[in-house]
């Protein structure tokens, strides 16, 4: 059974900015799938719209067999929601966080502070239970995020970008929390992120979105396995781009070409043979060399085949 289903969702905002051009996949019950995409690709809308937090224009969705139109308190009570902005109260403990939004889900007496203690156990922050929560780090804040949005056993688990913002080291701690989190809890996990290595290693499958739709969906490995042979990049010297494109094109063993500023994207049947001839070539046609780097298929890989632009100048230029 699905614990999610999208079918075409369509949402603009003012002056006819178009978040989501219907988007449109399921989430099975227990599965961690990821919806992986640029800033401004319509991850978080999608995610409003199923939270109830906002309406579609046009499409449907239902989260944990509830009409999300129609049935918006079933819903609601259903899930857990962590936001890409925190939601925690500064000024309280950890403990009064979590115990106060466990009353407003109707927890009450001991279940909900063995409920309370258990996640403050599971997040490594039992020993700040009781302090300040201005006083937390980045990464414990977030931790306490993601306690506040289980605090009532959910069935289905939203987590908008909930490694944005922290430091590579904070950010691979809640990696490994998340991954426990999955076992145990066994829920159905919706996580948005815009960080390739995060999906890759989060989710069981990700829909790749971008502008407001979903250009291919299946497992990291799958994804990246229909990519034949090896990535290479390489960037020019200024030179014209379309004429080494066209020039790569020909050569033996090149199975696809595509241009990003001053970069062209290859794939090759084999890197380290490859990027000999390809250098070769460029500097006989008198197309100037500046790097060449070789690497197994990404999600980076997978975006740039399915969309012909490349993952992180689309996120930088969102920004």
């Amino acid at each position: 059974m699905d614990a999610i289903v999208v079918d075409s969702l369509e949402k603009t905002y003012g002056r006819g900015v178009k978040a989501l051009d219907g988007i449109r996949f399921s989430v099975p019950e227990g599965e961690v799938f990821g919806l992986l995409g640029p800033n401004g690709a319509g991850k978080s809308t999608t995610v409003r719209i199923l939270a109830t937090l906002t309406t579609a224009d046009a499409g449907s969705a239902t989260v944990a067999g509830h009409d999300v139109a129609r049935e918006a308190g079933a819903v609601r009570r259903a899930i857990g929601y962590v936001p890409q902005a925190s939601g925690v109260d500064r000024e309280a403990t950890g403990h009064e966080n979590l115990i106060l939004q466990g009353r407003l889900q109707g927890m009450r007496g001991s279940d909900l502070e063995r409920r309370s203690a258990d996640l403050l156990e599971t997040f490594g922050l039992s020993d700040k239970a009781n302090a300040l929560v201005k006083t937390y780090s980045g990464g414990m804040k977030r931790r306490l995020d993601v306690a506040m949005g289980l605090v009532h056993r959910p069935q289905v688990l939203f987590l908008d970008e909930p490694t944005t913002g922290l430091d590579p080291e904070a950010r691979a701690a809640m990696w490994e929390e998340l991954e426990a989190l999955a076992s145990a809890e066994r829920l159905t996990i919706l996580l948005t992120t815009h960080y390739l290595e995060e999906a890759d290693r989060l989710a069981r499958r990700v829909a790749i979105v971008s502008k407001g739709k979903v250009v291919v969906e299946g497992t990291p490995e799958s994804l990246k396995s229909e990519l034949r042979g090896d990535a290479v990049t390489v960037e020019l010297d200024g030179t014209d781009t379309n004429r080494a494109a066209d020039i790569a094109r020909d050569l033996v063993g090149v199975h696809e070409v595509t241009k990003d500023g001053r970069r062209i994207h290859l794939r090759v049947d084999q890197g380290a043979q490859a990027v000999p001839v390809i250098l070769a070539a460029l500097d006989s046609a008198g197309s100037g060399v500046q790097s060449v780097t070789v690497s197994r298929p990404s999600l980076d890989d997978v975006y740039l085949h399915y969309t012909g632009r490349d993952f992180r100048a689309d996120d930088g230029e969102s920004r």
